[in-house]
């Protein structure tokens, strides 16, 4: 197995060009207010769904801006829900009980390239002006769907025939992964490479914050925490306020006034 997962970063590489493309359609897709869906059945609809409740953690994204849509619905993340993926018209029906419109993408997983819950759904999206982008590892099937991107790693057969949720379950999570890291980088919710959107929620996070300003400002873990407080605990406003020595509402209004991108934030004081 080991070898055989050896060629899986090898087959995402061959499609970089392609992982690029999807992102710029997620990130137009962002800016004029729209959201991502992720819809799969199975291990691509589990994936969809972990990548997408991993954004408002990372970075601070409200949890409606990804969304991950599995055949069967949330019982199936943790029971199989078989013959959920066999109906064609749900994939649609689901996209639009949540109002799905031109301004979203749609970005359907399918590993073996042939899931009607999936198909169905891109179908739908997209004759409702939707952006939409299919990932599989299966180049043959691939070729007949129509869609804005198609994203095809081939990771070739799998050590146990079928079982997608090996090497095609590997390659999908790799990604997914960058489909949402480098747009939200491009979102600016990345400041180098520190993930200054989090939401300090927990006590990891809270720490993870503190050492992430002690670090961007030479602050001690001590002032950090502090400088955290007076900035009502958003990161963000923390470094602005920190490195320009500037007030609360100030920061805020640098921030707001830049797309809250901390890079163009301080670059106009030239303090990058």
């Amino acid at each position: 197995m080991n070898s055989e997962d050896q060629g899986v970063a090898e087959a995402v590489s061959a499609v970089l060009e392609d992982i690029a493309s999807a992102v710029d359609l997620v990130v137009e897709s962002f800016r004029k207010g729209g959201r991502l869906f992720y819809v799969g059945a199975g291990s691509s609809g589990r994936l969809g769904v972990l990548d997408a409740a991993e954004c408002p953690p990372t970075f601070g994204t409200d949890p409606g801006l990804v969304q991950g849509l599995i055949a069967g619905g949330p019982e199936a993340l943790l029971h199989s829900q078989e013959g959920a993926e066999d109906q064609l018209e749900e994939g649609g029906a689901e996209l639009h009980a949540r109002n799905v419109s031109g301004d979203d993408v749609i970005v359907g997983i399918a590993a073996s390239g042939v899931t009607p819950f999936v198909l169905g759904a891109l179908s739908w999206a997209r004759a409702r002006g939707a952006s939409t982008i299919f990932l599989t590892c299966s180049p043959e099937p691939a070729e007949t769907i129509e869609v804005d991107v198609t994203i095809v790693p081939a990771v070739g057969p799998e050590v146990i025939t079928g079982s997608t949720r090996l090497k095609a379950g590997t390659a999908t999570k790799l990604v997914l992964n960058m489909l949402t890291t480098a747009a939200m980088v491009r979102m600016g919710k990345v400041y180098e490479n520190m993930m200054v959107d989090l939401k300090p929620t927990s006590r990891k996070l809270r720490d993870r914050a503190t050492r992430i300003l002690a670090h961007v400002s030479g602050l001690s873990q001590g002032e950090s925490q502090k400088a955290l407080t007076d900035a009502n605990h958003d990161l963000k406003t923390a470094i602005v306020m920190t490195k320009r020595a500037v007030s609360l509402e100030t920061a805020r209004d640098l921030l707001n006034c830049h797309d809250s991108v901390v890079k163009k934030a301080l670059v106009d004081a030239g303090l990058d």
